[in-house]
């Protein structure tokens, strides 16, 4: 089976929309690691397309936010900002979705989906040091998490932990084999809200037949969600940090 790997969409529906254009005919199923809103100006396109879509969805800490699931007070002022937009946008239905997302870790043919860490789905892995601890909860040797918005990811090579880069420069691809005797912790990068700074769309697609993990990226109109987010009237920092990927 293939699967079309997504994380941190943040409702923007021109990445998604890039994506799916992209990885058209190279997949058979998409799933997706949480974090369908917030930030970006398309929330119910978005919704909507994972619904039709996604045959697993996590929630993410901006879903359960905008669903209304949990207070703001933990958020920053801009990411409040636009989660308190997005909750007042989104459709009934749209909104009883993200309601209905399953708190992550949750299994597929043979590896695990994640939000965060696998133990915790608020907490960020960002070095080797929080990937060595988030091995020691995994019950699968593979497990695609997301919320730092960095493609990339660790792998647990017998006796220590190592950093998986994504593809390096402006290759918009690196294949990479599992190994057998390893485990490995796979962020798939961010569709909407890139923070590696790489501005381009980043998601992966995973071959469970072979084995092996393909990190794309795909370039997007990333002017025409700036407009977006500017004509919602949310901060205008959320639109400039897409040119930048940071």
């Amino acid at each position: 089976m293939r699967y079309l790997i997504l994380s941190d969409i943040h409702s923007n529906w021109e990445a998604l929309d890039a994506v799916a254009r992209d990885a058209r005919g190279a997949y058979d199923q998409a799933l997706c690691c949480g974090d369908l809103v917030g930030y970006c100006g398309d929330p119910n396109a978005v919704v909507e397309w994972v619904r039709a879509h996604c045959a697993l969805t996590i929630r993410g800490n901006h879903d359960r936010a905008c669903a209304g699931i949990e207070e703001l007070e933990w958020f920053n002022p801009v990411a409040r900002a636009a989660a308190q937009w997005t909750a007042l946008t989104l459709t009934p239905g749209n909104r009883e979705f993200l309601r209905g997302l399953p708190k992550g870790p949750a299994k597929r043919d043979g590896f695990e989906l994640a939000h965060g860490s696998t133990s915790d789905e608020d907490e960020y892995v960002l070095t080797p040091d929080e990937a060595f601890d988030a091995f020691s909860y995994i019950e699968s040797r593979l497990v695609f998490f997301g919320h730092t918005h960095v493609q990339g990811g660790y792998v647990w090579n017998r006796d220590r932990v190592e950093t998986i880069a994504g593809p390096s420069g402006r290759d918009n691809r690196m294949d990479m084999r599992m190994e057998a005797e390893c485990a490995y912790l796979v962020n798939p990068g961010s569709v909407g809200q890139p923070r590696d700074g790489d501005p381009r769309t980043a998601f992966a697609i995973y071959n469970s037949d072979s084995g092996v993990l393909t990190y794309r990226r795909a370039a997007y109109d990333v002017e025409g969600a700036q407009r977006k987010i500017l004509a919602a009237g949310l901060p205008e920092i959320l639109a400039g940090r897409l040119a930048v990927g940071r």
